[in-house]
């Protein structure tokens, strides 16, 4: 019988551990994730599109309705008209995308090749919550910025347009008088002959800081929205839910909160998430929702709401089984 001799295989030594993975490897690692998954490249371009979009269109009907009703031009905030778009819808896009962040590694099963890869959960909550908050800021700051000046630029020649580089007046009060006389009309109506002149009283003085301040508090509002949807989909761990929950903090319960009485309604409405929406946007002093606070104050609302939900989510999800 014949024997056959083997050599034994000698396997290389693996290197030596050079240290266990942290924040900074967590952080390359979402940010890689949500960069290669297109539905964030759909979601930040339809927040870019419908915020500078349809703010264009809101900012050009008014434009042209100051042809026949040059009175709207008293009271106007032409820097809340440009942006109004960004932050009353696209919070709503933005949220769609924080949630996924996180409750669509649930839905793949890929949280647990993360936690595998990174047991420390709290590294990996973290991580996260810092590629959102960066990515979403900088989307946020650049598409402000980009409905802020086309809006202006579409207002151009209005006279009431607003300016980031020097200050601009806009009327108070406007009063309307027929300029040839009043007759009788069809149908017992009263038509002005002459066409009607209006003259303007008062000014609202709106500084470049003003403005500036305006855009990168809509830009912060939107980001701590993201945040907060983040952190419910930590809670809940479903995009559907979590979405859900989030449309209902911020459109369907402040609706509900209206038909309060007016004394309830005045005391709930400053601590609701959204009503910050209200007032960092306002650049004519004097203006906002007399009930709310200042702009930096109610934007502080917003910010508490979201560091206790984020708080919340980290806790469940250190908790929880994945």
């Amino acid at each position: 019988m014949a024997t056959t001799t083997t050599q034994a295989t000698q396997l290389s030594a693996l290197p030596p551990a050079a240290g266990r993975a942290g924040l900074g490897g967590a952080i390359a690692s979402e940010f890689t994730k949500l960069r290669s998954v297109r539905s964030t490249y759909w979601t930040l371009a339809a927040l870019l599109i419908v915020s500078v979009g349809l703010g264009a269109a809101i900012t050009a009907g008014t434009a042209a309705s100051f042809n026949n009703n040059p009175a709207n031009k008293a009271g106007f905030d032409a820097t809340q008209t440009a942006l109004i778009a960004f932050f009353e819808i696209g919070q709503l896009i933005i949220a769609v995308i924080a949630a996924m962040t996180i409750t669509s590694e649930y839905s793949t099963g890929m949280i647990r090749t993360s936690l595998t890869a990174q047991p420390r959960r709290g590294v990996v909550f973290t991580a996260k919550a810092i590629v959102l908050t960066a990515v979403t800021l900088v989307i946020s700051l650049i598409t402000a910025f980009v409905a802020f000046f086309l809006g202006q630029a579409l207002l151009s020649g209005s006279g009431v347009s607003a300016s980031l580089f020097h200050t601009t007046k806009v009327p108070v009060n406007a009063i309307g008088k027929c300029a040839g006389g009043v007759v009788n009309g069809p149908h017992g109506g009263r038509v002005c002959t002459g066409g009607a002149e209006v003259t303007f009283s008062g000014t609202y003085t709106v500084s470049p800081s003003t403005v500036l301040l305006a855009i990168i508090g809509c830009a912060l509002f939107v980001t701590l929205v993201a945040l907060i949807a983040f952190g419910v989909g930590a809670l809940v761990r479903h995009t559907a839910a979590a979405i859900s929950i989030v449309i209902a903090a911020l459109f369907i319960i402040p609706i509900v909160e209206n038909a309060l009485p007016s004394n309830w309604h005045d005391d709930i409405q400053r601590f609701l998430p959204d009503a910050a929406n209200q007032v960092i946007s306002v650049t004519l002093s004097g203006t906002a929702n007399a009930h709310l606070w200042s702009a930096w104050p109610q934007l502080g609302i917003t910010a508490l709401w979201a560091v206790a939900l984020l708080a919340a989510g980290v806790y469940v999800f250190r908790k929880r089984d994945a």
